[in-house]
């Protein structure tokens, strides 16, 4: 499911924005991980469902290679015009100006016919929607890739989904570089699905900077009851190949389909708006209410809360893209769409119900093997207190309260041994120490 939903905002997020009864226009950006292990065809289930997005990138390289011929061609007329009259001004400095504003300015490059890619740093990214299409997807059902890259590194992290946050919000992207100066990005859009198996997401589940800047809060995430084992041959049903096909031709033709651009741009989109019915406005305001009153203390979603704050927008989102690729020219969202995309956002709240609990736990033990390698490999002291590890230990544990909950972990597992009086640990009185135990 979230190949195709996935397939489909990258398709349609160029050509509106939807309405919110708020009178907020938001864009169409969806962002999706999947959670499945090794052996679940993910990438078979990718690889058919952007099919319509591999056809329009050649198309778009053909188109590319022609272009650029006539640039190369256009660009080289232009330098030698340039050179030419200059020359001929002689140094005359107002004459130089004035044949080179006749000149006109240098032909641009073709746009970089890329639509997806798979493991972008922040800086890779704005670089490409400068010069590339307007709007992209992150798709891989390697997620490790992404998840492990060099846009997610201790140091580029922050970066990247400041950088990513402000795309789904549809703000303007901005890069300042010493060597390619400044740019400002407006009009741009980024869709995402990562497939990942089960540890490489709970390295996302159990980051804290991920969800304390509420970039988790954008993320719909599911992880699909395991389907080996009962993947039993049967024919497939005659009408199956024909709604591939339906399918795929109707992503075509909404990738084909010219958009709508500030004028006097090559690639800066200006989507119109697309407004809810009054049924769909009712029907999403209801939906506003119901989850808002599962939010309050002890509330159903309150494990959530960053994704339920959300989850309203979320369905309306969705609900836009669904009629999009129904209809690309509707005018609004009508009730059955709106259904859709909450019958949708109410699964996605589900799912992240039903991982909070497992992640969480999985996602502690994770950490705790990491504070372990840590105290092993870098730790040179045979003591250690609590500000030691959320002070000088891992970036992914900057408080008291994490760091005693990994504690007690280890300290379980045998791994730390609590020291009654306290101890000196390097240099510092600690009322709270643990031993080490370096030999299993």
């Amino acid at each position: 499911m979230d190949s195709v939903l996935a397939a489909a905002t990258l398709a349609t997020q160029g050509h509106a924005n939807v309405e919110l009864p708020t009178g907020r226009a938001r864009p169409l950006a969806n962002y999706f991980v999947s959670v499945a292990a090794t052996g679940e065809r993910k990438s078979a289930v990718d690889h058919e469902a952007l099919w319509p997005v591999r056809k329009r990138e050649a198309a778009l390289r053909e188109i590319s290679a022609a272009e650029r011929f006539e640039y190369e061609s256009a660009k080289t007329a232009w330098e030698k015009g340039r050179d030419a009259s200059v020359k001929k001004a002689k140094g005359d400095l107002a004459r130089i100006k004035q044949v080179l504003d006749a000149l006109g300015p240098a032909p641009l490059p073709p746009l970089e016919p890329i639509l997806t890619c798979s493991e972008p740093t922040y800086e890779g990214l704005c670089k490409l929607l400068v010069m590339g299409q307007p709007g992209i997807g992150i798709f891989t059902s390697e997620g490790g890739q992404f998840i492990g890259g060099h846009g997610m590194t201790e140091e580029a992290k922050l970066r990247t989904i400041g950088g990513l946050s402000k795309a789904w919000d549809g703000e303007p992207l901005d890069r300042v570089r010493a060597l390619d100066g400044f740019a400002v990005l407006p009009g741009r859009r980024v869709s995402m699905h990562l497939m990942a198996q089960p540890d490489v997401a709970l390295i996302w589940f159990a980051d804290r900077l991920l969800a304390d800047q509420g970039f988790m809060s954008r993320v719909l995430v599911t992880a699909p009851e395991p389907a080996s084992g009962n993947r039993l041959w049967k024919d497939p049903e005659p009408d199956s190949d024909a709604a591939l096909k339906r399918y795929g031709a109707r992503l075509l033709e909404t990738l084909e389909r010219p958009l709508l651009l500030t004028e006097g741009t090559r690639n800066e989109l200006a989507p119109r708006t697309l407004p809810l019915s009054p049924e769909a406005r009712q029907l999403w305001i209801e939906f506003h209410n119901h989850v808002e009153r599962r939010l309050s203390a002890g509330g159903e979603l309150e494990p959530v809360r960053g994704l339920a704050n959300k989850l309203p927008e979320h369905a309306a989102r969705i609900a836009a893209v669904l009629i999009l690729v129904d209809d690309i020219e509707a005018g609004k969202i009508g009730a059955a769409h709106m259904k859709a995309g909450i019958v949708l956002a109410e699964h996605y709240a589900i799912e992240a119900l039903r991982m909070f609990g497992v992640s969480r736990i999985n996602a502690n033990v994770q950490l705790a093997r990491r504070l372990e390698t840590w105290l092993l490999t870098r730790w040179r002291e045979p003591d250690i207190s609590l500000p030691d590890i959320y002070q000088r230990g891992l970036n992914a544990i900057g408080d008291q309260a994490t760091a005693r909950r990994l504690v007690a972990i280890l300290e379980e597992h045998g791994r730390l041994v609590k020291i009654p009086d306290g101890a000196t640990v390097a240099g510092q009185r600690r009322r709270d120490a643990w031993r080490i135990v370096r030999e299993a």
